[in-house]
């Protein structure tokens, strides 16, 4: 079975969820799953333009914000009625409209990445029928209810930007030139996180994001683990909520360096799974400057309950990368995650390395 498939197909319980899941993503845009995993930055490019050109000048101007615009630091993962989202919704487009936007999502992502934030969305329907046979629904679970904008000119070789954000989907990326594009923060989330009744049984679309941290944790001797484990209770959500910018106090945790080779090789695969979310390109420039910053310099935290089930709470911290992953809400079955890179989120370090260069290119002609 390959990557993709284990996205959705963890066991036979979430098979029909799986194939219908597939089945309406595609089967109503007329589309089928991405070919490729390698897309070049022209055809982001060229997937922006197009998608402006479908939504035509009305929802165009709605959608198209200035580069510079405070709005391209306006992100949240919680319910609409919680943060008012700007730009464009799905609900609002037309089924052109819909493919163009789809096709800007698979510009950017793998097609592991594109699979989780579409099942994201597609999970606020499970989350309604599920509130409403409860009698607990306050927000309106909508799968289309996930707004698109666009900052600048969707360009090349000028600074631009995109994102998509809704209910436990957020996606930023900026783009200075055609070799550097930031692709932070980037968070995903699930509630359920483990589905528990009705048909879609077992569903768990962020489960490897889940099981990683614990094949990680379960393997830590009795002195690693005293370090690893910050605290015997997790706290409510993740810490840096949706701070534009990172303020961050020196890693805790356990250091990779004093971690063996299979355990490093575990970290790796939890920190991959979360980076591979992004086009292959991207993913592979991501885990590179990572490595650059040394490996041995990331730290693993574990907080809460050792017990599946139970409240639980992990961040792994680097010079460059954040991940915090928390589990705590609705009886500790309610993901929220989130790569973040503390230097470049937003490409505020790429911009400004940018312009130095521009206005040093300039001094010099």
């Amino acid at each position: 079975m390959n990557r993709v498939h284990q996205i959705l197909f963890l066991n036979r319980k979430t098979l029909g969820f799986s194939i219908g899941l597939i089945a309406i993503v595609f089967g109503a845009l007329g589309m089928t799953a991405p070919k490729s995993d390698m897309p070049r930055h022209e055809d982001m490019v060229t997937a922006a333009q197009k998608f402006l050109e479908a939504l035509g000048p009305g929802l165009g101007a709605r959608a198209v914000f200035p580069f510079e615009s405070e709005e391209r630091f306006k992100w949240h993962f919680v319910p609409n009625e919680m943060f008012k989202r700007s730009g464009v919704s799905i609900k609002e487009m037309t089924y052109d409209q819909r493919k163009a936007a789809h096709a800007l999502l698979r510009s950017a992502l793998s097609s592991q990445g594109y699979l989780k934030a579409t099942s994201i969305m597609q999970l606020e329907a499970v989350l309604r029928e599920i509130e409403d046979r409860a009698g607990t629904r306050r927000f309106d679970r909508d799968p289309e209810l996930y707004w698109f904008r666009i900052f600048g000119t969707p360009s090349n070789d000028s600074p631009w930007g995109w994102s998509v954000s809704g209910h436990h989907l957020s996606l930023n990326f900026s783009s200075v030139t055609n070799e550097l594009t930031a692709t932070t923060p980037l968070f995903t989330g699930s509630n359920p996180a483990h589905v528990l009744e009705g048909p879609y049984t077992g569903l768990r679309i962020l489960a490897a994001e889940e099981d990683l941290a614990r094949a990680l944790l379960a393997s830590l001797d009795e002195s690693q683990r005293a370090k690893a484990i910050l605290s015997p209770t997790a706290p409510k959500d993740i810490l840096t909520e949706n701070a534009r910018r990172l303020n961050l106090e020196a890693p805790t945790g356990l250091p990779v360096s004093e971690m063996n080779e299979n355990q490093r090789s575990l970290l790796m695969r939890l920190i991959a799974e979360y980076i591979q979310n992004l086009r292959r390109d991207l993913a592979h420039a991501k885990l590179e400057k990572i490595k650059k910053a040394g490996i041995e310099k990331i730290y693993f935290a574990w907080a809460g309950s050792t017990e599946p089930g139970k409240e639980h709470y992990y961040r792994v911290q680097g010079p460059n990368l954040l991940i915090e992953y928390d589990n705590t809400q609705n009886n500790a079955n309610h993901i929220h995650a989130v790569l973040r890179d503390p230097e470049d989120d937003f490409g505020e370090d790429l911009l400004r390395k940018h312009y130095a260069e521009s206005e040093h290119h300039k001094k010099n002609q």
